[in-house]
């Protein structure tokens, strides 16, 4: 081995366990994936509410980003109230009004990615509609699992570590004039 290589080893090892251990013995969060679907539903005077939920025992974190409510073809000029049911930090049930739209002034409504917790029911309060509802299904998931490769780097930079010869320092040389 070169002379010169020795200490790049070394570095290269203790990067490695950092990326590894994380800092000062630490796990570095497992990797987190995230995945967006397309969503939407229509509620009208047949469907006046449509309930948006995920199942229970999935372990990833799901949220539901709203970003537009707009009339649709066959709406009657009248107000159209549309209401999200949803938990608060509290965990109890709250309704409140998120749009009020009428065909002749405001068809549509911009939510700008609102987001909410499933599970989430929509109603149509007042109106015959109809009304479409759009966003996005966002889906988290962190990962536990650890591969095989990892571990197995894991080892081998163990195994690199022992081998490598602490640095000594250099030897004074006596009698030279």
């Amino acid at each position: 081995m070169a002379a010169g290589t020795a200490p790049a080893l070394a570095f290269l090892s203790q990067e490695s366990r950092v990326r590894a251990e994380g800092v000062g013995g630490l796990r570095i969060p497992a990797p987190v994936t995230m995945d967006s679907f397309f969503f939407g539903c229509e509620l009208s005077g047949h469907t006046r509410s449509f309930t948006f939920k995920v199942e229970e025992e999935d372990d990833a974190e799901h949220v539901l980003a709203l970003t537009m409510l707009c009339l649709t073809e066959g709406a009657k000029d009248e107000c159209n109230v549309v209401e999200v049911v949803a938990r608060n930090h509290d965990q109890q049930e709250i309704a409140v009004p998120v749009a009020n739209l009428k065909l002749s002034c405001q068809p549509m409504l911009s939510l700008d990615d609102f987001q909410l917790q499933p599970p989430v029911t929509f109603r149509l309060k007042s109106g015959s509609g109809p009304v479409r509802i759009t966003g996005r299904h966002q889906i988290v998931t962190i990962s536990n699992d650890v591969s095989e490769e990892e571990e197995s780097e894991e080892e081998e930079s163990e195994e690199e570590e022992a081998e490598l010869c602490p640095i000594l320092p250099a030897k004074k040389q006596g009698g030279r004039p």
